[in-house]
């Protein structure tokens, strides 16, 4: 533990000019008398330390001296790659090993780059959550993430439904969507023929994960974002399985992607015909059922008519008769 603090000390030191004894304290999460003694320990073992007195002192490294250890580790390397979203770093258990590869790399930089992280940092930040939701991160999720960077196979409990099943998978990679964790995985076993091996499971779904003792090969030309793609795409087809025909006014155009599907409202928007007199066009909306369609086409208010079907129009026309009586109630 302290060797590892020493190296640390001795990095952040190669990467800034100087810093003081309440500096390296608060980076080092230690005291200041514990800095002192680790200070004269590096002395001792010729790592040429020293220290500035007075008021606006604090420790420096002389001579130029470089020190060798910036060689990044494999899992700092990966970690690397992802630093730009910190949430997901702490939930797979890979924040440490991220905070030591930005390190070694700033103090392997020249001078005049190490404030390159910093810099970057303070115009970039990725927040993937949606808005007003607060996701929980799932349980497993740090186990899961280790078998998906060493390529072992896991015995998973998943709920499916009011039940739990058992699989054998093969954890090719992990998806931060709007806050959700999903698994992308291989299932070994061979299934019906012309069946796709790769699925997509919730984490949150998971009750238990048993890492196996061996590895599995992967598959060459697995591209984990284009498989996502496609599968995104596939889910969003495949529960849009009615119809709704609505006119929409120049308004209701413009705000219908913020309450239905964006590529549903596309698909409807672009097989539209010309608007009538007062700028109202017709459009056929794929929807996922009935009572989805109302949730979502109430909210855009007076700016939508539903034509069809008929179940769907005599709901909202029973919603504007409740509605005028209410304010007429209120009016009164």
């Amino acid at each position: 533990m302290r060797a590892a603090r020493l190296i640390k000390m001795v990095l952040l030191l190669q990467s800034r000019p100087s810093m003081t004894a309440a500096e390296l304290a608060r980076e080092l999460e230690v005291s200041e008398r514990t800095i002192t003694r680790d200070a004269q320990a590096l002395s001792e073992a010729g790592v040429p330390v020293y220290a500035d007195r007075g008021r606006a002192g604090g420790y420096r490294l002389i001579g130029g001296y470089r020190t060798r250890l910036t060689g990044l580790a494999r899992s700092e390397a990966e970690a690397l790659f992802l630093s730009g979203v910190p949430g997901a770093l702490r939930d797979m258990g890979l924040e440490d090993a991220a905070s030591a590869a930005r390190l070694k790399v700033s103090a392997a930089l020249l001078p005049s780059l190490r404030d390159a992280s910093r810099a970057a940092g303070q115009r970039f930040h990725l927040d993937a959550p949606a808005w007003f939701n607060e996701p929980e991160t799932p349980e497993l999720l740090p186990a899961v993430a280790e078998a998906v960077w060493d390529d072992r196979r896991i015995t998973a409990g998943y709920r499916r439904g009011t039940a739990e099943v058992e699989r054998v998978l093969e954890p090719y990679g992990l998806v931060l969507k709007a806050g959700v964790w999903y698994l992308c995985a291989r299932v070994p076993e061979p299934g019906p023929a012309g069946s796709d091996p790769f699925r997509v499971y919730r984490l949150d779904r998971f009750t238990q994960v048993r890492p196996a003792t061996e590895c599995f090969t992967r598959e060459d030309g697995f591209d984990l974002p284009g498989f996502w793609a496609e599968r995104a795409e596939r889910f969003a087809r495949s529960i849009l399985r009615a119809e709704a025909v609505v006119r929409l006014s120049p308004e209701g155009v413009r705000r219908l992607a913020y309450v239905v599907d964006p590529a549903s409202a596309r698909q409807a928007l672009g097989g539209c015909g010309d608007p009538d007199g007062r700028g109202w066009v017709t459009v056929t909306l794929p929807v996922e059922s009935e009572e989805v369609a109302h949730g979502q086409l109430t909210g855009l208010g007076p700016e939508v008519e539903v034509l069809s079907p008929a179940a769907l129009r005599d709901r909202f026309a029973g919603d504007a008769v409740r509605l005028a009586a209410l304010y007429r109630e209120n009016a009164s």
